[in-house]
């Protein structure tokens, strides 16, 4: 009843409401008393009170009683405002426009000098927050479909090759015309020839489709909701674009940051910073749906800092964003060679701007293989009133069950909002056919048999392969080419080595390793067993036991000059055990003990022989003695953002730095060990860009044994000794330290590397295009028991580079460095470092 009695007196409230308006209407004419259609009238002051004429010059408003000045408005003429006094009588207000005095071809002209599309830009400028869905809390029902359309054959030499090549293999593979009794078959060769090309067809393109919902509280608060995923063709491919929630194409803002696709943050031209870095010219203004358009052409600035260009549609009067027609530069782009950016939105009340459809197309190209890409994004049925509990939203910014990946093809047919090109159809039907009958146990069956069989070449060359699909299992037997172990520690030796592999359903892994070796020169015996045991995938638990009869390294970090003397080796047998698990979001734990029996290798035969080619020494001489030791380090990353799928965590990152500590005892005693310390270390490691200015990454860090009543030479801590010609990794070593400190005490030490990605070098003409960008930094030693400081500076120039289908980034630096053990000096060095295709970053 309560209920009831609500709901009436809200209908009856506006009732009233409507009631007290009254209505305003007219005609709109011309100097020739014609109709002047779609003509725009707006309350002066008050653009939320508006309407469109019809195709008429018919007009209605129904305003509520007070004073108003109406502005009325059409294409090629004189806008004309005229007070209205509403009271409680309905208005008829009729009104004739004017041809404007300067018109040329619809292109409006104003006697007083000025840049329209910047002025008109600057109108959208003013309201941007107003008009960005993103500054609202909603829910949105979304769509994307990325597909990668692969040409192996732009080459045309190498292809035309290729061509003569493949038609003499297709004759001398061609199917003899016979069935087994000697019939002709005129039809085998045909049918063959259309199972190659239904072949090629299935892998001559990748696409993923995604069906999702997707959360948004603000840019720190949003969830996807994955309702259904397919991915047909290779995992490995260059889509881009296939969740929301790893970048957000948001002109809105001053900044868009595209930490996977491009090196800087992209200046936004709808910004207060993006007037200043973009130029806009109005090129067209035309009509569409009533409503006058204009087309505003974006033209960067600079090269170093404004990347895009392109065009903005613009409703006039309410100066809403129609429609993005944007290309990025190549210069700081990661992997592509293009990549153009087309947003197309809804505009309901005129009051904001919705993105209903987003396409993006781009692509690659190396030596012998083209991709062209396309992902097409709808979005539909905005809900700008959502309720979302206290802990809805998380670190966890997506979610895929594992009902999403077995949706079947009536699904897909019935839940599409982006049509199928021809093309993609035909790809579906056909690789959704291929792999129905790849899936086939006979078919499964025939191919293990041919993975399994032994040739000469697997056991002269490849190794040995054994696969059981249905358990899931395989292992590896070494080759008789792999066992000579050419270069080792005492001249070569025989080394063959197995290897066993499990997975389950539930991405739990199993692995096992076996290898053991005989020397040649010694005729001695080493060998080692692993098993590793990946038992929790989303939190990365996983256990490791190693047992090992080897040899081991005093200084595993030295310089390469160095790290192969003898007198950096010693035997060693021993057991390791290792335990890595994610106690919550971000926070992890890694352990390891290990129980180990160390020896002199002094007695060893070595091929001096190579000693001229490469200096050498002779081992160094201690008795034997046993170490146990543990060890246990503790890191944590702050609000990291993770994906999870239904047996895995996808890490996607934190704006926060890394923090670890690091703990080793060296436990006396205990199965008869000889050591007795206690060490500890800590330190900060972060990698951030200065909005359009590059990519910083800094990591500081410091160390001291608490306890040294027993500590062996090979446990002791070092600082690492520069390699020369060799650029090294700055955030973990230094680059003109030309001595190998050992300490014992506290040390601390900090580095810190800037890549401009452009900023600087690209305002020099036509730079941008070469992709060379400047880097630079510098670190700095403090070791107190040495009285020792160094600091050194370095700054280069580095070029990214197409390797096979890969990145490869080449640098040449100059080094200065100086201290209070040193004099000043200069130098200069190398690197070559290749992108990593998972995080699409680079190890500096």
């Amino acid at each position: 009843m309560k209920l009831h009695l609500f709901l009436l007196s809200m209908l009856l409230m506006c009732t009233n409401a409507i009631w007290s308006q009254q209505l305003v209407s007219g005609h709109i004419i011309d100097e020739f008393d014609a109709p002047i259609p779609f003509a725009k009238i707006y309350a002066k002051n008050n653009p939320d009170l508006r309407t469109v004429a019809d195709e008429d010059g018919y007009y209605e408003m129904r305003l509520h009683p007070a004073e108003y000045f109406l502005v009325f408005a059409a294409t090629g003429f004189d806008p004309r405002e005229a007070y209205v006094a509403v009271s409680d009588a309905p208005i008829v207000k009729d009104i004739q426009l004017f041809p404007a005095a300067l018109d040329i071809e619809g292109v409006e002209v104003s006697a007083k000098k000025s840049n329209p599309g910047r002025e008109i830009m600057l109108k959208v400028v003013a309201k941007r927050d107003e008009i960005n869905q993103w500054n609202y809390p909603h829910t949105v029902e979304g769509y994307i479909r990325a597909t990668e359309k692969i040409d192996r054959g732009n080459n045309k030499d190498s292809n035309n090759k290729k061509k003569d090549k493949d038609k003499k293999k297709d004759k001398e593979d061609e199917p003899q015309n016979t069935d087994p009794d000697g019939v002709d078959d005129p039809f085998a060769a045909e049918q063959a020839k259309k199972e190659k090309e239904l072949e090629k067809l299935a892998n001559s393109m990748n696409l993923i489709e995604s069906n999702f919902t997707l959360n948004y509280g603000d840019r720190n608060h949003l969830k996807e909701i994955r309702n259904a995923f397919e991915q047909r063709g290779q995992k490995r491919n260059h889509l881009y674009y296939t969740t929301t929630v790893k970048s957000n194409f948001n002109f809105f803002e001053n900044l868009l940051h595209l930490d996977d696709l491009h090196q800087t943050p992209v200046s936004s031209p709808i910004s207060g910073p993006g007037i200043l870095s973009y130029k806009y010219r109005l090129v067209d203004q035309y009509e569409e749906n009533g409503r006058k358009i204009h087309k505003i052409k974006i033209i960067p600035r600079y090269s170093s800092t404004s990347t895009l260009e392109g065009h903005i549609y613009v409703i006039d009067s309410v100066w809403l964003v129609q429609k993005i027609d944007l290309t990025m530069e190549k210069g700081n782009l990661l992997i592509y060679d293009y990549f153009q950016i087309e947003q197309f939105y809804d505009t309901p009340g005129d009051s904001l701007c919705l993105l209903k459809k987003q396409v993006l197309t781009y692509g690659v190209k190396y030596k012998n293989q083209e991709s062209t890409c396309s992902t097409i994004a709808t979005f539909k049925d905005y809900n700008f009133n959502p309720q979302f509990g206290p802990k809805f939203f998380s670190n966890e910014v997506a979610v895929t069950e594992q009902e999403a990946y077995d949706k079947d093809t009536s699904y897909w047919a019935a839940n599409r909002s982006a049509e199928l090109t021809l093309e993609e159809r035909q790809y579906i039907i056909t690789r959704d056919s291929i792999q129905d009958a790849h899936n086939r146990k006979e078919y499964l069956d025939s191919v293990d048999a041919i993975f399994n069989k032994i040739t000469f070449w697997k056991v002269a060359w490849f190794g040995i392969e054994h696969r059981n699909r249905s358990k899931k299992t395989q292992w590896y037997l070494s080759s008789v080419a792999s066992l000579i172990e050419p270069i080792s520690i005492g001249g070569p030796r025989i080394n063959p080595g197995f290897f066993y592999f499990k997975k389950w359903e539930n991405e739990r892994i199993l692995t096992t390793s076996y290898d053991l070796s005989v020397g040649i020169l010694n005729q001695d015996f080493r060998g080692s067993t692993s098993t590793y045991y990946r038992y929790d995938p989303f939190h990365f638990g996983s256990v490791r036991a190693r047992f090992y009869h080897s040899i081991g390294a005093i200084r595993t970090a030295d310089a390469f000059t160095q790290i192969y003397k003898r007198d950096n080796f010693f035997e060693v047998t021993g057991l390791d055990l290792t335990h890595n698990y994610e106690i919550f979001n971000g926070f992890y734990l890694y352990n390891n003990f290990s129980f180990a029996e160390r020896r002199s290798i002094q007695n060893y035969k070595f091929l001096e022989s190579l000693d001229e080619i490469l200096p050498n020494n002779d081992p160094t001489e201690f008795e034997p003695y046993q170490a146990f030791i543990a060890r246990m380090t503790v890191e944590y990353v702050p609000n990291q953002k993770y994906m999870r799928e239904p047996n895995r965590k996808v890490i996607l990152g934190s704006k926060w730095p890394t923090f670890y500590m690091y703990y080793e005892k060296g436990v006396p005693t205990i199965f008869g060990s000889d050591v007795d310390f206690d060490y500890v270390a800590g330190g900060i490691r972060q990698t951030f860009k200065i909005g359009t200015l590059g990519t910083s990454s800094y990591h500081m860090k410091g160390g001291t044994f608490l306890r040294t009543a027993v500590v062996k030479e090979i446990d002791r801590k070092f600082q690492r000794r520069s390699d020369p010609i060799f650029f090294t990794n700055p955030l973990n070593s230094f680059q003109s330290l030309d001595s190998l400190l050992p300490t014992d005490q506290f040390y601390l030490e900090a580095h810190f590397i800037h890549h401009d990605n452009g900023a600087i070098i690209n305002k020099i003409p036509f730079m941008k295009k070469t992709r060379i960008g400047l880097v630079g930094g510098g670190g700095y030693l403090y070791v107190p028991e040495h009285n020792w400081q160094h600091y050194e500076f370095v700054a280069g120039f580095e070029r990214t580079f197409k390797f096979s289908r890969r990145r490869l980034r080449l640098g040449i630096y100059g080094t200065f460095a100086d201290g209070n053990k040193m004099d000043p000096r200069f130098g200069w060095k190398v690197s070559f470092d290749l992108l990593d295709d998972r995080n699409m970053s680079y190890n500096f």
